[in-house]
């Protein structure tokens, strides 16, 4: 229970090192400036389809309702006003001011992908017809499915067994957790198609879940806060709904950035515990990293090895190399492109290596029971073997050694 305990905190603590390693800060603040310039023209596109069909005629401004009232905390209402104003007139644009809108939405589509990509360590994101198949998917067939599931939403709740004096006892209670269950959707849905990886289900529903929570925790506490210091209405007047607008999504994006993390991690849930490792552990994992890409003829970035499960820090990757550059076992390409190997390993024994490093041989205590490496059980056994002819060797009591042990 204490080892399931550490482990837990460990991860916490680790996912925490990866948020801000990944400068999630920064993103959500990008993301909010590109949404407020986006949320218009999301909200025409998803206007202009809904009116489209006859069988979803004025559902669009029931879909914002239901958003703002359940997702937009406090001002949520007055917010709504302006952005339904601003909607009526971007209806009367001619076809290039529609483009524009379209390009801005486009581009908080494309920040939101780079964003994901930069958390699952994403060198490659999509391109061509495959983004822009995937973004007008969303532009096209999101509002579709809000509209579906409003009206099957809709048709439900006007049933006898849910609704007026015959509805069975719990219902409404039940009903009251459909802003939920649509968080969940929606978070499960970003973190499963966004990134350009593949990304287990089951880890996007637990990651939609979490993220779905924190959001409805974060908005009782915004809630809580805008009531009880009221002040900022003293200092920004009738302006004050729009910096709490956009504090509102910074918030926002921040809990999806992080859940993320939370999806990314349960993923590569092994790699985490390989943080807590003793340095010569690691140093031997990123000799075995040089040793492979070695044979393929290939340099050696830091991606690289955390691509191969050493998720190392900068720091951490540049102590590493500094010891292993001054035993001359690495050295710089020329271009500065990345490190390979320029000595001969089968000339250099893991004595030596052991016996130069600047950090101290791990107890046995410290070792991991498993790592998925092919050097580890031989160096696990032989460290076991030194733990117990150690034991021999420093035999007999303190005072017999004090005197003079002959």
């Amino acid at each position: 229970m204490r080892q399931r305990f550490v482990d837990v905190m460990e991860f916490w603590r680790f996912l925490l090192q990866r948020f801000f390693a990944d400068r999630a800060m920064q993103s959500a603040g990008a993301l909010t400036y590109t949404t407020l310039f986006a949320v218009v023209p999301m909200m025409t596109v998803t206007f202009v389809i809904l009116s489209a069909i006859p069988a979803f005629q004025g559902m669009g401004e029931d879909i914002q309702g239901f958003i703002f009232r359940n997702f937009v905390p406090s001002s949520g209402a007055t917010v709504q006003e302006y952005l339904r104003d601003f909607t009526v007139q971007a209806r009367k644009l001619t076809w290039v001011g529609v483009v524009l809108l379209a390009v801005t939405a486009f581009m908080m589509l494309l920040n939101i992908e780079k964003a994901f990509n930069t958390i699952w360590r994403v060198r490659q994101p999509r391109r061509g017809v495959q983004r822009f198949l995937l973004y007008w998917a969303i532009l096209s067939l999101g509002p579709l499915l809000l509209g579906v599931g409003f009206a099957v939403s809709t048709y439900i709740t006007s049933l006898a067994l849910l609704a007026g004096p015959n509805a069975l006892i719990g219902a409404k209670t039940l009903l009251g957790f459909a802003p939920l269950l649509s968080s969940v959707a929606a978070f499960t849905l970003i973190y499963a198609t966004v990134p350009n990886t593949r990304v287990p289900l089951r880890h996007a529903l637990i990651g939609g879940l979490f993220g779905a929570v924190l959001f409805e925790i974060a908005k009782a506490l915004f809630g809580v806060f805008v009531r009880l210091f009221p002040g900022y209405q003293l200092i920004y007047g009738a302006f004050a709904t729009v910096p709490l607008f956009l504090l509102w999504i910074y918030v926002s994006w921040l809990i999806v950035l992080f859940g993320a993390e939370l999806v990314c991690n349960l993923s590569s849930s092994r790699q985490w515990r390989r943080r807590a490792l003793p340095k010569v552990l690691i140093m031997l994992g990123v000799l075995r990293v040089f040793h492979r890409r070695q044979q393929k003829g290939l340099a050696v970035r830091h991606v690289d090895a955390q691509r191969e499960g050493w998720p190392l820090e900068e720091h951490e990757w540049e102590e590493v190399l500094e010891f292993l550059e001054r035993e001359h076992l690495v050295c710089r390409v020329s271009g500065g492109a990345g490190w390979v190997l320029c000595r001969d390993l089968e000339h250099f024994s893991l004595y030596q290596l052991l016996s130069r490093s600047p950090w101290p041989l791990p107890r046995l205590s410290q070792l991991p029971e498993q790592l998925d490496e092919a050097w580890y059980p031989g160096l696990r056994q032989a460290l076991n073997a030194l733990n117990d002819e150690q034991a021999v060797l420093f035999d007999g009591s303190l005072a017999h050694w004090l005197r003079g042990k002959s």
